[in-house]
Formats: C-alpha cells, sequence, structure tokens
C-alpha cells in the first residue's frame, strides 16, 4: 500500500473507501476492487486487479500506472483483459451478430475475388534482399497461407514464371511447432564487401503480434541454428537486436519487465556472446522508465563499422551517442528532434526543427569526423552543406542509398519527385531530377545499396497497376522491364482528380477522388472518404485491387484525404494537428466531406468514411466528436482504433504516442478529453451505423479501445456492429483468408449502410 499511495496519492480515498467496505461511486459496488493479485512487481506496477464481477482484469503489460479512482470508475474496464473469459463470450456475442446482421463475408462474391486477387501468382514477388546474387522473397498464396521464405537468382527472377527455392515454409513449420507462426522479417549478418552473407535472424510473431520470437538462421543449410549448437535464440518479447558482429548480438527487450519502458519496449542494451545463455549477456547502455525505447546498433556503411547508442525520449526526440574512433561514445550534437543517419563518411541530419540556420524540414550532410570534433555549434555550421531545403508546397518523404548515389524522395503537394546525388570525393552533387504525375507514384529502392547502383523502379497509382523495372542510378530512364500486376478490375472508366478543401481556420486540404469520368454530381454516389492524419504519416497514391473491385468497379467513388498530422507537407503539416492542436485533423476532414458534398459528388446519407489506428481515432471522432454538430456521414468504418484517451497511455505501447497526443495525466487532459470518443458519447445524439474492428493480438493498440466504445454505445442503446479477429496483430489480419474476409465485411457494411444492398 505505501508504494501504491507513493505512486498515486489520489488514491488513498479509495484505499479507506475500499477498507470501510464503502463504495464512493455507483459504479464501484458492482465493480469494487477485492483483491490485488500479482502486486507490485516494481514499485508502482500494478498487472491485475480481481474484480467482484468474479474475474481478475490485466490492466496493461509492461510498467503500467496504477489506476486511480477515475480509472476503477469506468464500468467497462473489464474488457481490457486480453483474454478475460468474460470478455471473449462478450466478443463471440458480438461477433455473432456483426456476421448475422452484415452477412457472412464467405458468402459475397466480393470475398472470392478479394481471395483470388490476394492469392494471385500473377502479383509481383518483391524482392527483400539480395543476398550472394541470389533474390529473396516473401511469398503468400492458397497453397501457402502463411507464406514461404524462397530464392532464386537475377537471370530466373526475369523469367514469367521463375523457378524458386523454397528456403523457410511457414505453415510447415507452424505445424511442426504446433503455433500459428506470422513472418516477422529477417536481420542480416553482414560482415562486408566480398564475405559470404549465410546468417540471418528470423522473427516469427504467434497470430500476427508485434512480440516476436527470433531464431538464428543458416542459409546454405536452410536450417535453425540451435542454441546447442550455438545458434542464438531470443524469446517471445517486443524485442530490439541487430549482430555486432558475427559471434556477437546488441539486444534488448529480452529481460523481463524490470527492463522494459512505461511504453513497453526496451529500456536496456545489452551484449550477448555467441555460447553463452542470454541471462549472462553484459548491460552496456539504459536509458529512463519514462522514455519510449532505448537502443544499441551497429552497422557497415561503405566499409566503415558505425555503432550508435540511442534513447528515444518521445516518439519525436532521440539522443544519440556514436562509437569514435578511440572505443569511446560520444554525444551526437544535433537537435533531440532531429533523425540521423550516414551514408559513407558523411553524418546525414533531417531537422523537425530550426537548427543553425537551416528551416525544419531540410536535410543536411556534414563530414563525421570534423563534425563530432567541432568545438561549437559555430564550427559545427560551417560544416552543413543542404541536401534538400523544403518549400511551402515541397517535404522530405525519404532517403534510397545506393553504392554511390543518395536519392531523395520528395513530396510536391503530394506528388512523388526524387533527386539524385552522386557522392564522389567527400562530396554530393545534384545531378537529376525526376517528377510523377499526379495520382502516380513514382518509387525507388536499391537493389543492393552496398554492392552496387541497381534500383528496383515502381510506378502506381488509383487505377494504374503497379509495373517493375530494373534501373540504375547513373542513367534512371533506362529501365527493363520486368514485372506487372495485371488489372484485378475494370478501370478503364475512371479518374483521378486532386482537389483542395478550405479548412475552418482557411487552410487548403488536398484529397484525390477517384471515381468514373461520367460520374453524375447531383449528390447520388455512395463515396468512401479515407484518411489518417498523424506521425508523419504521408497518404501517396497506389493500386489497390482491393478498393477497385469492392467499390470503384461498382460505380462508387473513393477518396484520400491529406490532412494535416501526415507528413505531407512536411513538419510543419505534423506539427500543425499535435496534442491540443489535433483539432486541426479533424476539421481538415471535415472539410474535405463538405467539399465532396458541394461538388455534388455525394450526399451525406451516401458518404462514408474509414480509418485505422490513429486513423481509428480520427474516424471514432467523425461519430463522437462534440463540435462535429451536423451529420457528415451516413455510415463508418473504425479499425484498430485509438479512442479511449484517458487511460490510451496505460494500455500496451500508448505511453510512447504521448508526444503525439499529450499526457492525460497532467493538465492535458482538458484538451485530450475533446477528442477521446469514448468519453464523448452522449445518450441523447443520434448517430451513424458504424462497424468497428480489431484484434484480439493487437498488441500495439489495446483491443480494449474497441470493446470499450461498441459496450458504451451498446450500453447506451445506440445501434453498432463489432468483429474482432482472433489474430492479426495491429494489421488486423494475419494471412490472406482473414484479410479478405475483414476486408469483405468493412465493404459489405459500407454497401449496404450507403448504396442499400441487401445482404
Amino acid at each position: 500500500l505505501a508504494l501504491y499511495l507513493a505512486r498515486a496519492p489520489e488514491n488513498v480515498m479509495l484505499i479507506a473507501a475500499l477498507a470501510a467496505g464503502v463504495a464512493l461511486v455507483p459504479a464501484l459496488r458492482s465493480y469494487a476492487v477485492v483483491e490485488i493479485s500479482r502486486a507490485v512487481v516494481r514499485a508502482g506496477a500494478l498487472r491485475t486487479v480481481r474484480t467482484a464481477r468474479g474475474g481478475s482484469v490485466k490492466l496493461s503489460a509492461g510498467g503500467a500506472a496504477l489506476p486511480t479512482l477515475s480509472d476503477l470508475a469506468d464500468p467497462r474496464i473489464w474488457l481490457e483483459e486480453v483474454e478475460g473469459q468474460e470478455a471473449l463470450q462478450w466478443v463471440a456475442g458480438m461477433n455473432k451478430q456483426a456476421l448475422a446482421a452484415v452477412g457472412g463475408p464467405e458468402s459475397s462474391p466480393t470475398y472470392r475475388r478479394l481471395l483470388d486477387m490476394m492469392d494471385s501468382n500473377e502479383k509481383i514477388p518483391y524482392i527483400g534482399r539480395v543476398l550472394d546474387d541470389q533474390y529473396y522473397n516473401y511469398w503468400q498464396d492458397e497453397q501457402h497461407v502463411r507464406g514461404i521464405w524462397r530464392r532464386c537468382s537475377l537471370e530466373e527472377y526475369r523469367k514469367e514464371s521463375p523457378e524458386w527455392e523454397v528456403v523457410l515454409d511457414l505453415d510447415a513449420l507452424g505445424e511442426s511447432d504446433g503455433v500459428s507462426w506470422v513472418w516477422g522479417g529477417s536481420t542480416l549478418l553482414d560482415e562486408g564487401p566480398g564475405a559470404r552473407k549465410k546468417r540471418v535472424m528470423i522473427r516469427l510473431s504467434r497470430g500476427g503480434s508485434d512480440a516476436t520470437v527470433a531464431r538464428e538462421f543458416d542459409l546454405d543449410t536452410k536450417q535453425f541454428i540451435s542454441p546447442a549448437a550455438g545458434g542464438f535464440e531470443v524469446p517471445e518479447c517486443k524485442s530490439q537486436f541487430c549482430y555486432l558482429d558475427r559471434d556477437n548480438l546488441l539486444i534488448g527487450g529480452a529481460f523481463g519487465d524490470a527492463e522494459m519502458t512505461d511504453s513497453g519496449y526496451p529500456r536496456t542494451a545489452h551484449l550477448w556472446k555467441r555460447g553463452t545463455p542470454l541471462s549472462a549477456a553484459a548491460k552496456i547502455f539504459e536509458g529512463a522508465q519514462e522514455d519510449v525505447s532505448v537502443g544499441a546498433y551497429a552497422y557497415l556503411d561503405h566499409g566503415q563499422k558505425y555503432e550508435f547508442r540511442s534513447r528515444s525520449l518521445t516518439f519525436y526526440t532521440s539522443r544519440y551517442e556514436m562509437k569514435l574512433p578511440d572505443g569511446t561514445f560520444a554525444h551526437v550534437p544535433v537537435p533531440e528532434d532531429a533523425e540521423v543517419d550516414t551514408f559513407a563518411a558523411q553524418l546525414l541530419i533531417t531537422l523537425r526543427s530550426p537548427w543553425l540556420g537551416h528551416a525544419a524540414g531540410a536535410m543536411l550532410a556534414t563530414p563525421v569526423s570534423p563534425f563530432m570534433s567541432a568545438a561549437d555549434d559555430e564550427a559545427r555550421e560551417c560544416l552543413l552543406s543542404p541536401l534538400f531545403v523544403p518549400t511551402d508546397t515541397c517535404s522530405l518523404e525519404g532517403v534510397i542509398k545506393t553504392k554511390n548515389y543518395l536519392i531523395i524522395a520528395v513530396l510536391d503537394n503530394v506528388v512523388t519527385e526524387n533527386r539524385y546525388w552522386k557522392y564522389a570525393d567527400t562530396t554530393f552533387t545534384l545531378e537529376r531530377t525526376y517528377k510523377g504525375e499526379i495520382g502516380i507514384s513514382p518509387t525507388v529502392s536499391a537493389v543492393d545499396a552496398a554492392e552496387s547502383d541497381a534500383l528496383w523502379v515502381t510506378s502506381s497509382g488509383y487505377t494504374q497497376p503497379t509495373t517493375l523495372a530494373l534501373s540504375v542510378a547513373s542513367a534512371p530512364d533506362a529501365q527493363e522491364p520486368l514485372k506487372a500486376l495485371p488489372p484485378f478490375f475494370d478501370a478503364s472508366g475512371h479518374q483521378t482528380q486532386q482537389f483542395y478543401a478550405i479548412s475552418a481556420d482557411g487552410t487548403k486540404v488536398p484529397y484525390f477522388l477517384v471515381a468514373r469520368r461520367d460520374i453524375p454530381l447531383d449528390g447520388s454516389t455512395p463515396t468512401l472518404l479515407y484518411g489518417y492524419g498523424g506521425f508523419e504519416i504521408s497518404l501517396t497514391p497506389s493500386y489497390s485491387g482491393g478498393a477497385g473491385v469492392a467499390w470503384l468497379e461498382k460505380g462508387y467513388a473513393y477518396v484520400q484525404a491529406n490532412i494535416r498530422g501526415g507528413g505531407e507537407y512536411g513538419p510543419r503539416w505534423h506539427q500543425a494537428a499535435l496534442k491540443e492542436k489535433r483539432n486541426k485533423a479533424y476539421e481538415d476532414f471535415e472539410a474535405v466531406a463538405r467539399d465532396l458534398i458541394g461538388r455534388g459528388v455525394t450526399n451525406p446519407s451516401k458518404l462514408g468514411c474509414q480509418g485505422g489506428s490513429n486513423g481509428g481515432l480520427l474516424t471514432g471522432n467523425m461519430l463522437a466528436r462534440p463540435s462535429a454538430g451536423e451529420k457528415l456521414f451516413g455510415a463508418i468504418v473504425c479499425q484498430v482504433p485509438l479512442l479511449d484517451m484517458r487511460r490510451f497511455h496505460k494500455l500496451l505501447a500508448g505511453a510512447s504516442w504521448m508526444g503525439e497526443y499529450g499526457d492525460p495525466d497532467t493538465d492535458d487532459w482538458q484538451f485530450l478529453q475533446q477528442y477521446s470518443p469514448y468519453h464523448n458519447l452522449d445518450q441523447d445524439a443520434s448517430y451513424p451505423p458504424i462497424l468497428v474492428t480489431t484484434s484480439t493480438r493487437d498488441d500495439r493498440v489495446h483491443p480494449a479501445h474497441a470493446r470499450k466504445l461498441v459496450r458504451k454505445l451498446s450500453d447506451l442503446g445506440k445501434s453498432v456492429y463489432y468483429y474482432e479477429n482472433i489474430e492479426g496483430g495491429h494489421g488486423g489480419a494475419a494471412d490472406n483468408r482473414q484479410r479478405a474476409f475483414m476486408s469483405t465485411l468493412a465493404y459489405e457494411f459500407l454497401e449496404q449502410q450507403l448504396a442499400g444492398k441487401s445482404q
């Protein structure tokens, strides 16, 4: 109790009330805490409360703050027990109701077409790695539900139907292990140019969760290397690791809750020597409990070994230390909100705020050694060379590195542009710039950045099937066509247009409208508006056979909104909707909806919206925001959402997002409650039909966000549909069958509500 009260003094009244057998509020009569089990693992860490309803509630994992009186007064907190019997019984009942109301997706022709598309052998087999002239691809289809990792030569890859060598079969592995494994990717042991690349660490996820098991794998024998044979094996956790060299792994996250941050990520970094138990790994670096995460990582760049240690203080601020030639680590003297990378002997610095005369959003290059040894900022300023300078319409989207080129991907009014910088004699020179078209995204990626300047070049648009070509950075116009998606739907009569809506404060907000050329402008077209608006993420055009098959081909319209909070116009666009300014993102989304209605594309009864994760918070606010007033939507799809902004920071990875939203345990709650859908539902309000979906295995955004909002809507007597997939993690589905099922469910719901389709 002393630890409990020291952590949260406001709980004195609760303890006293419980001790006296007095319920302070009606909710506590039916939800009184009568036992604290698995109590304090460390000061202030409550894991489970036993309730009078007959179950134990697992409040959070990894450093959850103790519940306050207001937390326990929430009569739906029992839904936070992810696999609690009562919670899962309720989920099963809601799933059954949703399928009865909307219809079972498997019986819909849309489901069959979506699954055929996802399983199609005509999909592009994208290459994830090139190792020793072998091109590696991860593939899922009807025969390989969980997938195979396979490889072939470039000569073979050029063929229409390559002969692949299977390296790892996840379906067979899952059957052998008795576990529903989902592919989580691989980490390479890179010993430099000329060295064989034969060992990787492979991540395996149970049902698609973020927590993974990792096992060392031999690419020659195509077998896992057991710990008894000296192989590394990381237990299931949210780990971060990389090879330091052949016999040492830098690792965090595998040392228990005491070495995790409040966000549920590693707080320490260890050096693990091959052939020793994980428990013997030496701690080499640690951060604070309130940090988002801590990491140590090393890599080769143009033959030079770099080793960094970092503390992510918030989602957008970090402190870096770099290993110097003398073996010591030194602070990298850049702003905490800057991002740091390298290219050969150059340090690359991307700014989120102005610094040393350079604008927020700029990318700078500087020679590593002189910069790290410079006496002060005045000396450092002389070493900085700008590679990208933002404008009102132009922002940095990403960087692609090859052996001799740095390619900067830029968005100019949400149109992609690629700028090719050649690196020679310690100097970058801009050689050429290529700009795409409205609604078409030309993207490039390195084939093998350490060995060549070869590039994969893809081109994609909402109605243009993706193409893949092989090129080289020194002559990107010369492209060898390799693969192309077939048209999965008939888009011959469609067009993509870009428009701008005017938000409440006068800001121009771009959006893309995809619809038939002959669309009647009489407000009669069922229209789906998609948005995200957070975490610096830009929404750019890409081919979606799913939206085409299930929506566009039927004559309906699809819209993608580039609202504030995203990265479409750089840091200023993102920061314009941070924390207390989050309402700007919602005003932007509403402005796009009004613009569509004003243009005659649709009307409120035929306009639906969809979003997931942070986009689920967006669509949740389109349902419940107090200031929404007018009804703009006839149906809402809310996927893997955040919805309870009072407790988001106590659930799973939620604490890591306080840099985006704020801290509800402070005065920030004054603005957070304004966009907390769970708290803004009103008994007297009328709401459009809403479908909420999530995954039991989502260990990033807690499924309780979705569960509690749905339960509250039901308690208020409102219409709501809910489906919770048992697998899938934050992606919502673990394989193509589940993806087709969840997609069909959403599209069928929207079509029934907006187009009057019968079940």
